[in-house]
């Protein structure tokens, strides 16, 4: 799901008032062993994020770059080239979240969509309507517009959001095969362009899509008993950076730990609030 937090509904809200404001220091490192499974056939020049490779998850406000974490992943339209390089300076890798299945009105690029691609609206998060991604000719050059942001800005790898729409009521007839060729599309324009990429969510697809990608983002496995189903990644020696929102570290952990998840609890806004595993 993409996270912005003018967009969650009242009941999220509710969520939120929940979640504890304490943690550990935003500028102290995490526990846990360090990364130790090497990739298979790691991609020439392309960043290959481990299992176990420690990261933070920051979508909404500025950026705090204090977190001592190898890995960032932020907003790619909202911060600027200059924040990227500050990351950089402190020895960070910075992934570049984009929304690759949805429309969004708040977007400076949201006339690019031609009104025939947008579909039902995402439910939960006003703004954005669903896309036909079966219109991959439409789709490519837009996409590629947005990847070539994130490079422009420097940016190590992208993170494109909603790629299980096939799952959802998108207004449209998706299938399964529909969701492969867009989600492998989007690899090759990542990888086209230098930038290494993540599989987001799309749990059914890992098997035939682990090849296609360097990494896994997940939520809330855990809390729906599907964690196993991202072994596939750290078998071939990729990161699968994981979030639980509503479940206590004490409830997810431990698990997460044993298949090699790189885990953390957030507010479901994302914003710096973090409690690492």
């Amino acid at each position: 799901m993409s996270r912005k937090w003018w967009a969650v509904l009242p009941a999220v809200l509710l969520l939120l008032a929940g979640c504890s404001s304490t943690g550990p220091s935003q500028g102290e490192p995490d526990g846990g062993a360090d990364p130790t499974a090497r990739p298979e056939n790691p991609p020439s020049g392309r960043w290959q994020p481990r299992p176990g490779t420690r990261w933070q998850w920051q979508l909404d406000g500025k950026v705090d770059t204090g977190v001592d974490v190898p890995v960032y992943d932020i907003d790619g339209f909202e911060n600027s080239a200059e924040v990227v390089d500050r990351l950089h300076a402190r020895g960070r890798k910075v992934i570049c979240y984009i929304n690759a299945g949805a429309w969004e009105d708040f977007r400076p690029d949201r006339g690019a969509y031609p009104k025939s691609l947008l579909g039902d609206k995402n439910k939960g998060w006003n703004g954005e309507k669903w896309l036909d991604i079966r219109r991959l000719d439409t789709l490519r050059p837009i996409m590629a517009a947005r990847m070539d942001m994130c490079r422009k800005k420097g940016f190590d790898a992208v993170e494109p959001d909603l790629t299980e729409g096939y799952r959802n009521h998108t207004g449209f007839p998706l299938k399964a095969a529909d969701q492969l060729a867009f989600n492998r599309m989007l690899a090759r324009l990542a990888h086209d362009r230098g930038l290494s990429i993540g599989l987001k969510n799309d749990l059914e697809q890992i098997p035939e899509l682990v090849s296609d990608f360097d990494f896994a983002v997940n939520e809330q496995c855990a809390q729906f008993e599907e964690c196993d189903a991202l072994t596939p990644f750290v078998k071939k020696g990729k990161a699968v950076f994981h979030v639980e929102y509503e479940l206590g570290r004490g409830d997810f952990c431990a698990e997460a730990k044993s298949l090699g998840l790189s885990s953390m609890r957030k507010r479901l806004a994302l914003d710096a609030w973090r409690e690492p595993c």
